[in-house]
């Protein structure tokens, strides 16, 4: 009997966990022999595991009154969604909303590098919208085998000349060279109110970090590096001015915050 084709939807439904037995036996066998679709497949699954692991907590978190109150005490004419399905897909589609903080003052900045470089605790504020939407943009694209970004670092000065005028001001990604990254590149993302930028790090071992650069934060007056862990990604993140920043990697916290460290000394020195 012959085997039907592999195809790209029977490599989706392998790294979902969604083939049969025996299709699955067969998909394995493809993909022992062609190394690059198991590195998508095996990308893709990683992915999953990074998602869930993001979003899953919101589906355990305890449903109000007016979650549960009866619909017949709701307005008539509303819709009414799974509280569970809302939650992860307003958190997929809508990537949170909003905040961030900012950091004024060479003072305040070296006593907050200081305490970067120490490991010391951050007060975390009431909303972390900047933090999680850059996680999420993280963890779904730094896996991506073959198009993680979509300008490359051959390619940077048409990059930062794109990115900057999408973004309606001038950007320009950190060289981490010295500290064992090299960008990959970058791309553009949408916002809560408008486009954002994406640039990707990799080091010699692939492990990949993101920067993610906002100027909706014109508004925000906190100030202080941040710190957040979203599942498996963890972020530091700041304001200046209008922009926001947001470093993500799977990486131990000191040795992010030693990268976050020397990006945010570049950023703000000259162009």
């Amino acid at each position: 009997m012959s085997i039907l084709p592999i195809t790209e939807a029977d490599l989706h439904a392998h790294a979902d966990g969604r083939l049969a037995p025996a299709r699955r036996a067969e998909v394995d066998a493809y993909l022992a022999a062609h190394p690059d679709d198991a590195a998508r497949v095996r990308a893709w699954a990683g992915q999953n595991d990074a998602l869930h692991a993001l979003f899953d907590p919101v589906l355990d978190e305890p449903l109000t009154a007016h979650m549960t109150a009866p619909l017949r005490a709701r307005p008539r004419g509303v819709r009414h969604w799974p509280w569970q399905a809302l939650a992860a897909g307003l958190a997929l589609a809508l990537l949170g909303g909003g905040a961030g903080w900012s950091l004024r003052g060479a003072a305040e900045r070296d006593a907050r590098l200081a305490s970067i470089e120490a490991g010391a605790p951050f007060p975390q504020p009431a909303f972390s919208g900047l933090a999680h939407q850059a996680a999420v943009a993280h963890v779904v694209y730094s896996p991506d085998v073959r198009r993680p970004v979509e300008v490359g670092a051959d390619q940077e000065d048409q990059l930062v000349a794109w990115l900057s005028k999408r973004l309606g001001s001038k950007i320009h990604p950190p060289h981490l060279g010295k500290l064992g990254y090299e960008l990959i590149g970058g791309r553009l993302l949408p916002g809560a109110s408008g486009p954002v930028a994406q640039f990707m790090y990799h080091d010699g071992a692939g492990q990949r970090l993101t920067l993610y650069v906002s100027t909706e934060q014109a508004q925000n007056k906190d100030t202080g590096f941040r710190f957040a862990k979203e599942g498996p990604v963890n972020v530091f993140y700041w304001i200046d001015g209008k922009f926001g920043y947001a470093l993500s990697a799977g990486i131990e916290k000191g040795e992010l915050a030693r990268v976050a460290t020397a990006v945010y000394e570049q950023l703000e020195g000259p162009v």
